[in-house]
């Protein structure tokens, strides 16, 4: 979802979001303004991509709070759930950004060669769950599914020529399309788990709020309402499938009636939408969108 001029219009037109660019700047040492809005190839390698689309993604949200807006619930996407961790209250942004660094950079370090991604179109959950585990065994090789994004969409990760054969076997089983992804490593598998080990070590350092609001985990599509749980699920979250379809499901049959994408791109609007396309989604990226949302919600006098 990254792109070069994220978050431009934000950082040039709001104070607060501006702050929070050069908070991001300070806590890591980078340029992150230039990152995000000057051409530049790092902006898609991982241990960049991740701490840009952090602060891009926190700019906002904190260009929202001050307009009088609070989440009832949050949840994020892999890296998008450190977003919906500070939109919950559970970490300051500045411990956030100092830890997405460091995850960015030991998942790095961690992608093994020959490891790879792949998406898999129009075949049933347990059906590519089973091809996974048959082809791991077969194989000796790891492959898992990574991400439950929605309906008809999952992504799986693990060694290059075990996807290659569980995609093979899907598509003889009846998917649509199986698509290769262009990534820098197997994320979301197991191949990922000294990355988490690490990740374990530095959220030793940082402190969880004693209240937050709820927000739903990748690893387990359930709320997390208790301090001590955030730690274990983040540091598991590298090398675990992200439940992304079940989170949709489980804020559905809870109640939730709207649905609010923060950063760059709108892939998690289309994923929503897929899971319940009658449901009220906004996706804002750029300023136009924030406009939009603001106006719609001071009509409605919902602000």
């Amino acid at each position: 979802s990254q792109y070069i001029g994220m978050g431009k219009e934000f950082y040039e037109q709001i104070p607060i979001c501006k702050e929070v660019y050069d908070l991001a700047s300070e806590v890591t040492g980078l340029d992150i303004p230039a990152l995000c809005f000057e051409e530049n190839e790092k902006i898609n390698i991982t241990e960049y991509t991740q701490i840009c689309m952090l602060a891009t993604e926190a700019a906002i949200y904190m260009a929202l709070e001050q307009n009088g807006y609070q989440p009832d619930v949050t949840a994020g996407l892999s890296l998008g759930e450190y977003g919906a961790l500070i939109a919950s209250g559970v970490m300051t942004a500045e411990e956030a950004f100092e830890l997405v660094r460091k995850r960015g950079i030991f998942m790095q370090e961690a992608v093994p060669a020959g490891g790879a991604m792949a998406a898999v179109l129009g075949l049933d959950a347990a059906a590519i769950e089973q091809i996974c585990r048959e082809t791991a065994e077969q194989t000796g090789s790891e492959v898992s599914i990574a991400n439950y994004n929605c309906p008809g969409q999952i992504v799986i990760s693990g060694q290059e020529e075990a996807v290659h054969l569980a995609g093979e076997t899907c598509k003889a089983s009846g998917a649509k399309r199986v698509v290769p992804l262009k990534v820098s490593g197997p994320f979301h598998s197991k191949m990922l788990q000294g990355a988490g080990e690490k990740l374990k070590e530095e959220l030793k350092k940082v402190e969880i709020s004693d209240s937050f609001v709820p927000y739903i985990a990748n690893v387990t599509a359930d709320y997390v309402t208790k301090k001590e749980e955030v730690k274990p699920l983040l540091a598991s979250q590298v090398s675990s499938s992200v439940r992304w379809q079940q989170t949709i499901e489980r804020l559905l049959a809870d109640g939730a009636d709207e649905f609010v994408e923060i950063g760059p791109g709108r892939t998690l609007s289309g994923f929503v939408k897929k899971v319940n396309r009658d449901v009220k989604v906004s996706s804002i990226d750029k300023m136009e969108d924030f406009i939009q949302f603001i106006g719609s919600h001071v009509e409605a006098g919902a602000c």
